[in-house]
């Protein structure tokens, strides 16, 4: 071994107990470590920052983006309420989304299947009130599982392909790896669904737990009913039948200037009628999205020729200049192109008008305009504003646009007509334009410690690979194995390559233990087809680290996650795909 092999198995070793550890955050131990192997001499110097540039630190970060975009558009939403039922069990959840996921992974890549239910998956766990990283990490895991089944579901398999192609002279077809893929897949997504997300850590903080104090805050607002909103010819009786699940009480209707008698529940609703709710901000712009609703001052000149409008949570002093007043009364949507679209009054109803009730101090008012509007009309009030949530208006009618771009974009990369980072840089750039992703948002978007950890861990990587650490470590499995049986030597193989996966990229352990695999099956005088099935399995299933495969990357910090809890469910998976993995094989690819 030298001395290049030794320092940098001694930094990896050192690395990865500081990140079990947890003492210390993920992002500056990794940048560390890519600092000490600078000044060893074991990180060539002009590929310091290389994995800054990689495609899958880029991948990552415009996976989030895009991710926010279907948000943003309510594509997301339109998925959530046909598919997502927060009332089912967690294991009935991941069942169905791991499904899901799966089925896409096998024909789309597994991180863009990730980026499409990730979303779905956090707003599921908002609506269920439970912690997203209880259900995350099962979903990038059954992701995963489905890139196994064909030959475009993740790019070990076609490396592996074409490997074949080259050493034996024809390449595996697009569904040669189903047979195996599918036992591989069904098991371990039965696995996460029944056991896997007992084996997490559960967060027991609010904020992990889908969001802080004041996403309990109700607030009352005026909804307006459209000429081709689906609640028109209906009654408000019928619209809590229909939304009896969800976090939203109906209290009236106004039609014209009069509000009607009671809670109007008989009442047929028309066009131009103005709905009465509380509910959550999260909800009233569900609900607008849903019914095609609009906003009371909405479509007027001063809001509508904006695009980039924003909701925000600010609290009403003793000594604002609203209190005593209405929001008609300071001409906020007139003067200022800012609209009142609820107040909460620390859960005390009211029956006024909301542009026309008289605010109190302490009242919570829910404000719709631009950034700067908002800024201005805070200032001026004297009004305190809450800590940003992220609220925004979902913008519905580019839904289908935003899906279109991202499915057009997927396609491509598909079909090798453009590199998967390219697609994905495509869309966000697209999405920026046509304003699905606003451009203040987009910085916003990306875990900068997650892209610090990538940048800095691929650069150490690629030096064991350049240094024969990879090949030293695959080598020793010949030796190792010495007059054991076929079966014995492929387990053997698979265990190595999926360890070897578990630290470096996963295309980078199939470009390696693919020559060694062939090189097996010539010295014991058997078929290669088994050992390549087995490194294809292998090399994607990567589980125990959050660098191992790009998805586990993007869930960590969405779901919370540290370095030392993907372990937890990630060994007794890999554990149990080696276990169906090499009788399938024997089965499907006899020796």
């Amino acid at each position: 071994m030298s001395t290049e092999q030794i320092i940098l198995f001694s930094l990896f070793g050192g690395v990865f107990a500081m990140l079990l550890w947890g003492r210390w955050r993920y992002d500056l131990v990794a940048f560390c470590a890519l600092v000490i192997g600078l000044c060893l001499g074991v990180v060539p110097q002009n590929q310091a920052f290389s994995g800054f540039g990689h495609p899958a630190t880029v991948i990552v970060a415009l996976v989030l983006i895009i991710s926010r975009g279907l948000i943003n558009s309510g594509a997301v939403d339109m998925i959530t309420r046909n598919l997502i039922d927060s009332a089912r069990g967690i294991g009935t959840h991941i069942t169905i989304m791991g499904g899901v996921g799966g089925v896409l992974s096998a024909f789309m890549n597994n991180v863009a299947a990730l980026a499409l239910l990730m979303p779905v998956d956090l707003q599921a766990a908002k609506r269920a009130g439970r912690a997203a990283g209880v259900t995350l990490m099962p979903l990038a895991f059954a992701t995963i599982l489905g890139g196994l089944v064909t030959l475009i579901g993740t790019p070990p398999n076609i490396i592996i392909a074409k490997y074949r192609e080259t050493a034996l002279g024809s390449s595996f077809q697009m569904f040669d790896f189903f047979p195996v893929g599918v036992v591989c897949a069904v098991a371990g997504i039965a696995f996460v669904a029944l056991i896997g997300w007992r084996l997490l850590p559960v967060a027991d903080d609010e904020e992990a737990a889908g969001g802080t104090f004041f996403d309990l805050q109700h607030y009352i607002a005026e909804l307006i009913v459209s000429e081709d909103s689906p609640v028109v010819g209906r009654t408000i009786e019928d619209l809590y039948n229909e939304t009896v699940e969800e976090d939203v009480a109906y209290l009236g209707l106004v039609r014209g200037k009069r509000r009607l008698p009671g809670r109007a529940r008989y009442a047929t609703i028309r066009p131009g009628d103005a709905l009465i709710v509380e509910a959550p901000p999260s909800e009233i712009d569900r609900l607008k999205g849903s019914f095609k609703l609009a906003y009371a001052g909405e479509n007027h000149p001063a809001v509508a020729q904006d695009s980039d409008l924003v909701v925000s949570e600010v609290v009403a002093q003793r000594d604002s200049l609203i209190v005593g007043r209405s929001a008609l009364s300071m001409q906020l949507l007139r003067q200022h192109g800012v609209t009142l679209l609820g107040v909460s009054r620390q859960g005390r109803q009211f029956y006024e008008r909301v542009r026309r009730l008289t605010i109190e101090p302490g009242d919570v008012l829910l404000l719709l305009g631009t950034q700067t509007r908002i800024q201005a009309v805070i200032t001026w009030l004297q009004l305190l504003p809450l800590a940003s949530r992220g609220l925004g208006v979902t913008q519905y009618n580019k839904a289908w646009p935003a899906i279109g771009l991202f499915g057009l974009a997927i396609a491509a990369a598909s079909v090798n007509l453009v590199d998967l980072p390219i697609a994905l840089a495509a869309v966000t750039a697209l999405y920026v334009i046509f304003n699905i992703v606003p451009l203040r948002e987009v910085y916003n978007q990306v875990e900068w410690p997650v892209v610090v950890l990538l940048g800095s861990m691929i650069p150490l990587g690629a030096a064991l690979e350049t240094s024969g650490g990879t090949q030293l470590i695959a080598g020793g499995i010949v030796g190792v194995t010495d007059g054991l049986p076929a079966y014995a030597v492929l387990l053997v193989l698979m265990v190595v390559t999926m360890t070897l996966s578990d630290v470096l990229n996963n295309t980078a352990t199939a470009v390696i233990a693919a020559p060694i695999a062939v090189d097996i099956a010539r010295q014991l005088s058997v078929s290669p087809d088994p050992f390549l099935m087995a490194v294809a399995v292998a090399a994607s299933c990567a589980f125990l680290t959050p660098i191992g495969h790009k998805n586990n990357t993007l869930i960590m910090g969405p779901g919370g996650y540290r370095f030392g809890d993907y372990w937890r469910m990630g060994l007794p998976l890999e554990i149990i795909v080696i276990a169906v993995a090499v009788p399938a094989i024997l089965v499907f690819w006899p020796l």
